[in-house]
């Protein structure tokens, strides 16, 4: 459980999150797609994980895709 506490340090890791946003609905919104597509790499560092989510962009939910894309991502 503690580890899906990656997405909110994996956010503020861009310029536009780190302006402003929910943290709580962008952990909501990547959380499974992280849990699903990239476990492997979870305790591997932000940037591992960010990048494990763009190698999977056309696999990810509509809410993940959008996070991201809103983040300059």
């Amino acid at each position: 459980m503690t580890r899906l506490l990656i997405i909110p340090f994996l956010l503020i890791a861009t310029s536009a999150f780190a302006q402003g946003g929910n943290t709580s609905a962008n952990q909501s919104a990547c959380s499974r797609d992280v849990s699903r597509f990239c476990r492997a790499k979870m305790n591997d560092g932000d940037m591992v994980v960010l990048s494990c989510l763009k190698e999977n962009r056309s696999k990810l939910s509509k809410a993940c895709a959008k996070v991201l894309a809103e983040n300059n991502q």
